[in-house]
């Protein structure tokens, strides 16, 4: 391959490669310089350690198969809606994930779930949507977070034996219900 050819994504789809033919997340640095025809040096011209790397994986992989699946509705639905159907489709997209592929889904998530700094940075985008919608300015995403986490049993790797159960939206709105009055008592429509 033409060393000059070699960039962040094209090193990114390399490792997507490689996950998907070796059946696991553990790929070295020289795995994926060999798949390239490229030096290790050359890795890390676009990538300062090994950790880098795998955060950059997780973050393309959650972005797009994850993120790219979300909506927030129009902005003629009251803000109460448009966070309904934000969450909604979020967990049905995290659903989509496992389902059409649940191997890849897994190698993706196993090393997010044991470092909650990368886990909180992947969840960044679907934070910063909920901000948006909710009009909340404060970068900390404190309110996010804690809208989000009611909903971890949906979203959570853990419980993805549950996610195909039939009373799946049951439960969901079920927590919505229980949730909605603490969300809108500081909400302005």
């Amino acid at each position: 391959m033409d060393k000059e050819k070699i960039n962040r994504d094209k090193i990114l789809q390399t490792i997507e490669v490689l996950i998907q033919r070796l059946k696991c997340s553990d790929i070295t640095i020289s795995q994926i310089a060999t798949e390239l025809g490229v030096t290790h040096a050359a890795i890390y011209k676009h990538f300062k350690n090994r950790q880098e790397v795998w955060e950059a994986v997780s973050i393309k992989w959650f972005d797009e198969t994850v993120m790219a699946e979300v909506t927030t509705g129009s902005l003629t639905d009251t803000k109460i809606e448009r966070l309904h159907l934000l969450l909604w489709s979020f967990i049905n997209a995290k659903k989509k994930a496992y389902n059409q592929n649940a191997e890849m889904f897994m190698l993706n998530t196993q090393y997010v779930e044991s470092n909650p700094y990368l886990l909180r940075k992947v969840l960044e985008p679907i934070y910063r949507q909920i901000n948006q919608i909710i009009d909340y300015k404060n970068e900390n995403f404190e309110h996010a977070e804690l809208i989000l986490s009611a909903f971890t049993v949906f979203t959570l790797p853990a419980f993805k034996s549950t996610w195909n159960k039939p009373d799946f939206e049951i439960r969901f709105e079920s927590m919505w219900t229980l949730v909605k009055p603490g969300i809108q008592s500081f909400l302005y429509d």
